[in-house]
């Protein structure tokens, strides 16, 4: 029998390959505003916060005003409605991992600091939704990650204490939420932050492969 009983994930960067869309959809939104826009590899430092701190962040010194964000805010809501499917999809072994996940008895849930109704639409069109017990996006009662509610309410509603859980991301915001919910934080290498950011924020382990994580499920720490 596993040591661990469920496996919370990350969905930007961890399950889902989504930062061409995401940078796509806000450089349309500056463009439009007549502001500079960004290459899509500097968008992996801007995500992972919240589509809010995301815009915030992309916006130029001098524009970061709370009239100018608030604009900018709605506009990338209304793109990003139009463009979040054209070109993200799972990572490779993704589907691959799920299906065994599945086939071992392991709970799985998500925690997103997407919005709720993106996080909850990425994974029915693009995963296999019955495979999750519990989908969290980003809610206006619950703080964002790395604050641990959102995963501690998680391990609530699956009903299982926090040390069964395998706590996957690819962000050292995840980490740090994986810590503060006292679950076992996993670092995945083909995400959009580096190995040196995982590990300075506490990554218990790191794996370069979805299909890995299940060498951990006895390993208990």
């Amino acid at each position: 029998m596993s040591a661990y009983r469920a496996v919370i994930f990350d969905l930007d960067g961890t399950l889902l390959d989504s930062l061409a869309d995401i940078a796509d959809s806000l450089n349309k939104v500056l463009a439009s505003m007549g502001l500079p826009t960004h290459s899509r590899d500097a968008y992996r430092y801007m995500v992972g916060a919240g589509m809010d701190t995301l815009v915030q962040r992309a916006l130029p010194p001098g524009r970061q005003d709370p009239a100018t964000a608030t604009r900018a805010l709605a506009a990338m809501r209304r793109e990003y409605e139009r463009n979040w499917c054209r070109q993200t999809r799972p990572y490779p072994e993704i589907s691959d991992l799920l299906a065994a996940l599945e086939q071992r008895g392991i709970a799985m849930a998500v925690l997103s600091n997407k919005p709720e109704e993106f996080t909850r639409k990425s994974v029915a069109a693009l995963l296999e939704p019955a495979y999750f017990q519990a989908i969290r996006g980003a809610r206006p009662d619950t703080p964002k990650k790395p604050d641990p509610a959102g995963a501690l309410a998680l391990a609530a509603q699956l009903a299982l204490p926090v040390e069964e859980f395998l706590y996957v991301g690819d962000s050292g915001i995840d980490m740090q939420t994986a810590k503060a919910a006292g679950m076992f934080a996993v670092g995945v290498l083909w995400g959009f932050r580096s190995e040196a950011e995982l590990v300075e924020s506490g990554a218990a382990a790191l794996i370069g492969r979805p299909l890995e994580l299940l060498e951990l499920l006895g390993e208990k720490r």
